[in-house]
């Protein structure tokens, strides 16, 4: 069976099992969430890593290697923040053709290392390689000294469904360059910034942890496809009403009625969704000045169901973003 058949996720599922059959009593978390987990002496311990590939995750000629070096550290600061946790330390591999530039390689550390100032990270250490295309992996530990985690294994049924921000920006974005749109400045600027400068909300994972919140995910894949991960994770179904979801005025104004596609499926928005009780959500929209928007429920049934204003079925043709599968 090829990787193209079983899938993305199915052979993560493959993997997690095989990794499985390691018992280590400190590990709280394995391979499943945004993050590993463990307890270490004094808090618990936070592992992630992603990789960037040319070609995959970023267009090949139109990503400014500065802004490069931002998103692939954003992505993985992202996971920390979707759990709760406080990023410390970074391990960066990268993958180069030999023909590189020198000055493009120090601009591409140039906005990682701007991103790891605003957070407190610090890069110890990594490897470099050659390769036919640039690929960037990074590797971010953390912790939670509250000695608490945000999870995708703990919604309930009667739960809202909640997301920081508007989404649909990074798309936007992606559709402007794949495509050559033109837009005015201000949308230009804004979809530029979403897709190659994403802001982890580190800030307000730890709010929500501190609010009471037990569930969140990272939009990375699509509003749809994560809320899915956390209905399998949780053994519980989740309704979305388009009507209440939080698109960006940007998006609605430049692409109409494929925004809510975007803002739906897209992904790459970074955004944290998350589930709790009312009275929690209420306690969160008080305490940050993050935007926090309720767009659904978590229900007793399995996966996701989409619907619009009227309460029928909205068919979106896809959940989002799938490595592996044929598009």
């Amino acid at each position: 069976m090829k990787v193209s058949e079983l899938g993305e996720f199915g052979l993560i599922d493959l993997l997690a099992k095989m990794a499985g059959g390691v018992q280590d009593k400190q590990l709280l978390i394995g391979i499943g969430d945004d993050a590993a987990a463990w307890k270490g002496d004094a808090s618990i311990q936070l592992a992630t890593v992603d990789s960037f590939i040319q070609g995959v995750h970023f267009p090949t000629g139109i990503a400014p290697w500065p802004e490069l070096g931002w998103k692939a550290l954003a992505v993985n600061l992202s996971d920390i923040a979707a759990m709760g946790g406080i990023p410390r330390y970074a391990l960066v591999s990268l993958a180069l053709p030999p023909q590189t530039e020198v000055n493009d390689v120090t601009a591409l550390y140039t906005g990682m290392l701007e991103l790891a100032k605003k957070h407190n990270v610090t890069i110890v250490g990594g490897d470099i390689s050659n390769a036919p295309l640039v690929v960037i992996s990074i590797t971010v530990l953390g912790n939670s000294p509250k000695n608490q985690i945000l999870t995708r294994s703990s919604a309930k049924p009667g739960e809202l469904v909640a997301v920081t921000g508007h989404l649909g920006a990074a798309a936007a974005g992606l559709e402007m360059l794949n495509k050559k749109l033109k837009f005015d400045p201000p949308a230009t600027t804004r979809f530029r910034q979403a897709f190659f400068k994403p802001t982890p909300r580190i800030t307000e994972g730890q709010l929500l942890l501190e609010q009471g919140v037990k569930t969140a995910i990272d939009i990375s894949d699509g509003l749809v496809a994560d809320l899915n991960q956390i209905c399998k994770a949780s053994r519980v179904g989740a309704r979305i009403d388009t009507d209440r979801v939080p698109v960006e005025p940007k998006v609605l104004a430049g692409f109409g009625d494929k925004a809510l596609e975007l803002a739906l499926t897209g992904g790459e928005d970074y955004e944290l969704l998350f589930t709790a009780g009312a009275e929690i959500i209420d306690k969160v929209k008080k305490a940050t000045s993050c935007p926090v928007t309720v767009i659904g429920e978590i229900t007793a049934g399995a996966g996701v169901t989409v619907v619009d204003r009227q309460g029928n079925p909205v068919d979106l043709g896809k959940a989002g973003w799938e490595h592996f599968t044929r598009r």
